[in-house]
């Protein structure tokens, strides 16, 4: 059994079909019960977390003010994961339901669980990815009143748009609607500070991304029309093209293969979208508790020797490459400047190795990361995430001229670097994982009903089901291969109308307009959203 989130308005009414599945059944008070005692367990983990790593650092915040925001902060960015579990759940659990291989209730805990388990395994590499499309200045002070701007902006900015089109019963991308409110914090605090609004932005990565709209639909229509063409070449069963009768379950390959789209698209979602939600809250915690979560405090003591000499050997070898002399106190400000306007100039390779001998100098002096006193934990991490990041774009830029010993000691530099500030601890991976997992079991309804039924003139067969599916989790599959922005929503939902083309179905166009127009309007209205509510509340603040 599963929990409906409540209706906010009158949800749309559709003529009784026999082949149509139950999507209205009630929930159990055992359900109810179960759901609120794992968001109770998920919130107190949480909090008990919280309390023993800031004990173990050996530190208490002075004041209430930093708990008040951490416990909204955090409460905001679980809020985004719960959202987006119930918008996406569509794309997991239309095709089974439609085709009756799955009851409704039964295929939204499946797909909870599999999200839960795609969170537990993923690598956290798409979490600090995400991080990285943010400015640079206020990563670098992500703990004061901007820093909670942004934060609190792009977060309610994304669960804003995504309720918005998910009560409209429209399949838009939640991981389009977070970059989409990155890029208007961007823009907006660069305009805020007297710079061109383009200045605030990774273009290289808004430009994948609009290609990705622009793309993705066309593939997801292709592919799966494509497949069941060919489904309908070598497959002579009438049965699988046909409407199903009443509530009949598949075949059982067909099934077997629907059930297993489903689940491997649930892993992938709760594996990427997951690590979003992942790397927001490491920014909010390294910004509120930096004593306990800016350094990676479980770091062996042996690795430290190996990290020291690795900064120093990159510091000789940067050395080497350039005769420009840039001194401690300027090496911050060089290489900042170069994270954000990604200009090279004469000064950033030895800027670079002298923040190479300063972060190797620090932690030499203090042994170990659990021992950097409090006061200077901010900044040896702020060092490191600048290092990390110039190293980054070095290795992109076409006009770097380095030996091969320099860039080799760069990138195992970068390695040491990522290994001291990019981890993500357990208990976040529970607490997201919970929240993405109950978010599949609530409101799911309404999108799938627009993926199942408002697309095509007809009710989805089997092998249309199939089709589209076996294509979103095989396109999702190499989008994370490539690292490619590709939106399962767009390829799934897409997808469907593509096998209602080839099936000469016919397809409801006004359905088809209204999510092109949703599907166009995410960036633009998430940019506005998240621009508006970041200069808001810099202002609040």
């Amino acid at each position: 059994m599963t929990i409906h989130a409540p209706s906010l308005g009158h949800a749309p009414q559709h003529p009784p079909h026999e082949s149509r599945p139950q999507l209205d059944s009630r929930t159990s008070p055992v359900t109810i019960i179960v759901f609120i005692g794992l968001l109770a367990i998920g919130l107190l983990f949480t909090g008990y977390s919280i309390t023993h790593d800031i004990a173990e650092a050996g530190s208490a915040l002075k004041s209430w003010v930093p708990y008040l925001l951490l416990g909204v902060a955090l409460l905001i960015a679980l809020g985004f994961e719960f959202v987006n579990g119930f918008h996406d759940t569509a794309n997991a659990v239309a095709t089974v339901i439609y085709t009756h291989s799955l009851p409704p209730n039964v295929a939204v805990v499946w797909s909870g669980v599999f999200n839960f388990l795609g969170v537990m395994v993923s690598s956290g590499a798409v979490a600090f990815g995400i991080i990285a499309l943010l400015p640079v200045e206020l990563i670098l002070q992500v703990g004061s009143s901007a820093g909670f701007a942004m934060v609190f902006a792009l977060l309610i900015a994304a669960i804003l748009w995504n309720l918005g089109t998910w009560w409209l019963g429209l399949p838009a991308s939640s991981s389009h609607t977070l970059i989409g409110s990155i890029i208007g914090v961007g823009i907006a605090n660069a305009l805020m500070h007297g710079r061109d609004g383009t200045s605030g932005v990774d273009w290289g990565q808004a430009t994948k991304v609009g290609w990705s709209l622009l793309l993705s639909p066309l593939v997801g229509f292709g592919c799966a029309a494509l497949l069941l063409l060919v489904l309908r070449a070598f497959v002579k069963n009438r049965q699988l093209y046909d409407e199903p009768k009443g509530k009949t379950p598949p075949p059982w390959w067909i099934r077997g293969l629907l059930v297993l789209t489903c689940t491997g698209v649930s892993f992938a979602h709760g594996s990427n979208d997951g690590q979003k939600g992942m790397g927001l809250i490491m920014l909010i915690l390294v910004g509120t508790v930096p004593m306990a979560y800016a350094l990676n405090r479980a770091m062996p003591v042996d690795q430290m020797t190996q990290f020291v000499a690795m900064a120093h050997a990159t510091e000789e070898s940067l050395k080497l490459n350039t005769s420009v002399i840039v001194t401690a106190d300027k090496a911050p400000q060089v290489l900042s400047d170069y994270v954000r306007t990604k200009t090279l100039t004469p000064e950033v390779i030895p800027a670079l190795g002298e923040m190479a001998a300063s972060i190797g100098r620090q932690v030499k002096e203090h042994g170990t990361l659990n021992r950097v006193p409090q006061e200077q934990v901010a900044n040896v991490r702020n060092d490191m995430y600048l290092a990390s990041e110039a190293i980054r774009f070095l290795d992109k830029d076409a006009n770097v001229r380095l030996d091969a010993d320099a860039k080799a000691n760069l990138k195992a530099f970068r390695t040491q670097i990522d290994n001291a500030t990019k981890f993500i601890p357990l208990w976040v991976k529970v607490a997201v994982a919970i929240a993405l997992g109950l978010g599949t079991m609530v409101g799911w309804k309404r999108i799938v009903v627009t993926v199942g039924e408002k697309i095509g003139k007809t009710h989805l067969s089997y092998a249309q089901g199939a089709s589209a599916e076996v294509v979103a989790m095989l396109t999702i599959g190499a989008a994370d291969m490539y690292g490619l922005p590709v939106s399962t929503t767009h390829v799934l939902s897409s997808g469907v109308a593509g096998t209602m083309a080839a099936n000469k179905s016919g397809l409801q166009m006004s359905t088809i307009r209204n999510l092109a127009m949703a599907w166009v309007l995410t960036m633009p209205a998430a940019i506005l959203l998240s621009g508006s509510l970041y200069w808001l509340f810099t202002k609040l603040f």
